[in-house]
Order: structure tokens, then C-alpha cells, then sequence
């Protein structure tokens, strides 16, 4: 428990006074009551934001690669072997993965700072009168939006973790048992500050970072669609709310009337910095350089996952799988294809002509021989690989930027940029309402949702082009069209949307949790093991075990420090 106490110093306010130097407070160091003044209490609301991307390579948490993408075989670990980032293997693997993991315990330390951040600024903004901080109700809204975000990034990484609010002193920390909510008051007190901060916060901001009305109901919905799907001590799903789902879909339906949202024209604009914040942005973490600090506020979730060629120089991680790969075929219909796509490896040959494939591919999968980030003449080599006999030689696009993008940023020996990071996007939405109504049995009225997610990757083919104009890949995306090109069944449906989502949202960190969410994780992985460990070595002894891998366990040092109090996981 020491680790949840956090301690604030806040730099760059300086006291002055006449008295003896020996008399002076630090330079530097402010008292808890020199902090609440309304400018003062302002500052730590911003310090409760720059924990949303205060991140590092080993436990990223802005982006979530590594334990749903690298989890859930959209990728493979990646870097110089199974040994480089060792712990990120054992995620992969599962097998071998430990309670004294230490990133785990690191992973679970960064997030409760950013919940501790929020509950210190939180009591400072309530003991304020309105009339003294006119925002007051506002910033409450945009504290209780962000701890909701911690605490969801906490329950579904593993499941049942203490719940700290700004009403516990701290003197009670060592107090609060991981077990003292069930899992369903877990969910409630999460979806309690998004609906708390829907309630007052505006419906628009002026600045892009800070959450709005409609983005704190597009993450309530995200939070009650996971809480539908009933859980029991097994980790198996017993039963699906349809309390829960009809109230997604009303909010998902509140967030498409607000008129503020809409898919971008390309795909792409979702990953290129110079069209960030767009109007698909329903959520971002805002990155920055040049701006006035050493090396800027950049990304460093994703510092691992860029190529080894000159240009950049480190560290190959994040490698898209084979598996994902072929995922994005389609049929001659043009439709996916859901129970064959994976019979022929196209991965392995490099032939991506032959058969047709989703434009996300070349949006999400950087080639041996395609241009690397739109550029034809910067084309992905097999030398840029780290390890390609050992993870193959592909790379993941999406959080690249180029060389020479205004955002990049090389921190040696490592690479980053300050482009924004999407947490939540409009098409979530639109799939998150799809998925709540083919739930409910009306499937008739999600397949048009689907169909604008589909209809737009289709038009998104105009950046994936070879040097000589040609496409890159043989292109073919149709929209359902049932009773012409499918039989729109419930369970037809379903593995439409769970497709969707897969191909839309690929290495982008959330993959696993959707397979745990559905109740498929273990006959899913254990399917993509069987195989894809005759392609990838390195999971030749993998296995995912049912009640207990779909959630990692308490990390020891927490047990340790809780003294016995927090009850380990099922099967840990």
C-alpha cells in the first residue's frame, strides 16, 4: 500500500519573503495549503491530465499494445527476442507469467498515481466556493471523467482492484481491501464519474484535451457495455444485461444526435499528426513538443515500436501477426472472411495480390516492400526488421510517424513523436451501439452502423499507393446486404461486429479485453496458438487457461505492502 500514497511536489512556484533564509519554506516545494487558492487548485487539475500520458515503454498504459494487442494476437512482443522485455513475453505467452512480474506492479503503481492526482485535486476543487472558482463544478466534472478513466484501465487489466476516492484519507488507505466491492459495484463506481461528469460538464471545450458532455457519455457507455456482460467468479460470462445495453445504446445515440462527431473521410487521418483532433476525435491524449521542456511531452508508450533502419534506429516492437495479417482478406463479395481467412497465409508469402484485402491492412500493417507511412519512396525493407527470424519482418503503422513529420522526435535511443493518441474514436461508438443492439436481437438496425464503418474504409484507399501509382494491395470492401451477399442472423451478426472491431481497431490496444468482455478469450487464443506457433517459435509453449488468464494477477508487491489484505485473482 506505501505506493498508492502519493506525495505532491509542485515545481516552478516560488515563495518570497523578507525573513531569514533559514525561515523560508524550499524553493520549489509548496505546502498543501499554499496550494488551495483557485489559480493554484487549477494547476493540479492539470497535473491530474498529465498523468494520462505520463507513460513509459516498459508499462504503457496510453496506448494498451502490449496487454491487448501483444494479448490478444493482433501482434507479436516484437524487439531482439523473447529475452528483450522479458515480462512483455510472459504477457504473450501466458503460461509462464508470474504474480511478481514487475511491470505489472509498475503498470499498477503509474495508474493509481493518476487516481491519487485526481483525488488530491478533486478535495482542493470541493472546498472551494463557487463564487471563488467559478469552473468549480466543471473541473469536478473533468477529475471524476479522468479518474473513471483510471480505474476502468485498472478493473479490466485486473478486475478487482481497491477503490480510493477523494472522501478516504489517506490514513485509511491500508484499510481498503481490493475485495471491498464486488464486481459489479466496481462498475458502478466507475460509470458513477463518467455519469456524474456528464451532468456538468459543457458540451463543448475550448480546449481539445479536456473532456466534454458527450465524451464523458461515450465512455460511460464503453464502461456499461462492459459491465453487461455478466462475470462470474470463473471469468466466464453467464448472462448479458439488456437493462445495461438498452442504456448504451440511448447514449451512443445521444453522442451521434450531439452533431459533433462524424467518421473522418480517410482512415488515415485518425494517425497523422497534421490531422489530429478531427472529427472523429471523441477522446485523445494531447502530446506536445517544442514546448519549453527538454524533449516536449511526447509519447512514450510507444517508444519501442519503430523500425531499426537508419532513419529511426530502434526497437521493433509490436510486430502485427500473421494472424492479423490474413484477418483482413475478404471474400469475393467482399465481405470478410470468417472462418477461412487465416487457411492460407499470405503473411508468409507476401503475396498481396492474389487475393483481396480491407484498405485497413495497409493502414495498419507496415510490408516488406510497401511504402512505410504513405511515402513512396521510403519503403519497408526486411533489413529494418529487429528480429525477423524471430517475429518476422512487419511493423505497426499506426503509431509511427514519419522521419520528418513536425512531430517527431528521437530520444535516444529510442523514437517518439507528439502526436495525439485516440482512446476513443467515433466509429467506437457507432460499434459499441451496433454490438448493444445485435444483443438485444435487433440486428436489422445495426448492420447499416456497420456498414458506415465498412463504406469508409472502402474510400480509404487514396494514400496507399506504389510509386508508380499502382495500390499497394489488391483492394475489395462491400457493405452487408443481407438476403443479396449474407444471411443477417443475430449470430451472423455478431461475428460481423466482432470482426469489425478487430480489423478497425487493430494493435491498438484493446482486442483482449473485447475477447474477455464476450466470454471467447481462452477458445480464441487457444485457436490463434494452435496455429500460429508453426509460423512464430516463440510461441510454441503458449496457452491461455480459462479462469484465470483473462485477467492478470494482483502484482506480489501489492499483496506484500497491503499485508495480506488484497486477495490474489482466481487461478494465481
Amino acid at each position: 500500500m506505501k505506493r498508492l500514497l502519493y506525495t505532491l511536489v509542485v515545481l516552478g512556484i516560488l515563495f518570497t519573503s523578507c525573513k531569514k533564509v533559514l525561515d523560508e519554506p524550499a524553493q520549489g516545494v509548496a505546502s498543501g495549503e499554499e496550494l488551495n487558492t483557485p489559480e493554484n487548485v487549477d494547476k493540479m487539475v492539470i497535473a491530474a491530465y498529465s498523468s494520462l500520458g505520463n507513460d513509459h515503454y516498459t508499462s504503457p498504459y496510453s496506448s494498451m499494445w502490449p496487454y491487448g494487442s501483444v494479448r490478444g494476437g493482433d501482434t507479436y512482443k516484437g524487439g531482439d527476442g523473447p529475452g528483450d522485455l522479458s515480462e512483455f513475453h510472459l504477457f504473450e505467452t501466458f503460461v509462464t507469467n508470474r504474480v511478481d512480474n514487475g511491470l505489472l506492479d509498475q503498470l499498477w503503481f503509474r495508474l493509481y498515481v493518476g487516481v491519487g492526482r485526481v483525488n488530491d485535486a478533486l478535495k482542493r476543487v470541493n472546498a472551494l466556493s463557487d463564487a471563488d472558482y467559478p469552473k468549480k463544478a466543471e473541473r469536478q466534472g473533468e477529475l471524476k471523467f479522468l479518474r473513471g478513466h483510471y480505474y476502468f484501465l485498472l478493473k479490466i487489466l485486473f478486475k478487482y482492484v481497491p477503490y480510493i476516492d477523494e472522501t478516504i484519507v489517506k490514513e485509511d488507505y491500508p484499510t481498503i481491501s481490493n475485495r471491498a466491492l464486488s464486481n459489479d459495484e466496481l462498475w458502478n463506481k466507475i460509470s458513477a464519474d463518467f455519469k456524474d461528469a456528464a451532468a456538468v460538464l459543457p458540451p463543448d471545450q475550448s480546449d481539445k484535451g479536456r473532456p466534454n458532455k458527450f465524451t464523458a457519455k461515450a465512455y460511460l457507455a464503453k464502461a456499461l457495455l462492459y459491465q453487461a456482460y455478466t462475470q462470474d467468479e470463473n471469468n466466464a460470462v453467464t448472462s448479458i444485461s439488456n437493462e445495461k445495453l438498452t442504456e448504451v445504446n440511448a447514449l451512443c445515440d445521444e453522442v451521434i444526435a450531439s452533431g459533433r462527431y462524424h467518421l473522418s473521410d480517410d482512415f488515415a487521418d485518425n494517425f497523422l499528426s497534421a490531422t489530429e483532433n478531427g472529427p472523429e476525435s471523441v477522446f485523445a491524449i494531447q502530446y506536445s513538443k517544442d514546448d519549453g521542456t527538454p524533449k516536449g511531452r511526447l509519447d512514450y508508450g510507444h517508444a519501442l515500436n519503430y523500425p531499426m533502419n537508419q532513419d529511426y534506429g530502434c526497437c521493433g516492437f509490436n510486430v502485427p501477426s500473421h494472424d492479423l495479417i490474413n484477418s483482413f482478406k475478404t471474400d469475393a463479395s467482399g465481405l470478410p472472411m470468417f472462418a477461412s481467412y487465416n487457411d492460407v497465409d499470405v503473411a508468409a508469402s507476401l503475396d498481396f495480390q492474389t487475393s483481396t484485402f480491407d484498405p485497413r491492412l495497409d493502414h495498419t500493417v507496415a510490408k516488406p516492400g510497401a511504402p512505410f507511412k504513405y511515402k513512396t519512396d521510403f519503403i519497408f525493407e526486411r533489413f529494418w526488421a529487429r528480429a525477423p527470424a524471430v517475429y518476422d519482418a512487419f511493423a505497426s503503422l499506426k503509431e509511427a510517424v514519419l522521419p520528418g513529420d513536425a512531430s517527431f522526435q528521437k530520444i535516444p535511443p529510442f523514437m517518439s513523436s507528439s502526436k495525439n493518441w485516440e482512446i476513443i474514436r467515433y466509429s467506437d461508438v457507432l460499434l459499441w451501439k451496433a454490438e448493444a443492439l445485435i444483443e438485444l436481437g435487433r440486428q436489422d438496425e445495426a448492420y447499416p452502423l456497420i456498414n458506415q464503418v465498412r463504406d469508409r474504409s472502402s474510400k480509404s484507399k487514396a494514400l496507399l499507393k506504389l510509386a508508380n501509382g499502382n495500390p499497394t494491395s489488391n483492394y475489395n470492401v462491400q457493405l452487408y446486404k443481407p438476403g443479396v451477399n449474407c444471411t443477417w442472423t443475430q449470430e451472423y451478426a455478431r461475428k460481423a461486429l466482432r470482426f469489425e472491431r478487430r480489423i478497425e481497431f487493430a494493435t491498438e490496444g484493446y482486442h483482449f479485453f473485447d475477447l474477455v468482455r464476450w466470454g471467447v478469450a481462452a477458445q480464441t487464443m487457444n485457436a490463434y496458438f494452435n496455429v500460429e506457433k508453426s509460423r512464430a517459435n516463440h510461441l510454441a509453449t503458449a496457452k491461455f487457461t480459462a479462469a484465470r488468464d483473462e485477467y492478470f494477477p494482483i502484482p506480489l508487491n501489492q499483496v506484500n505492502f497491503s499485508k495480506g489484505l488484497y486477495q490474489q485473482n482466481k487461478g494465481w
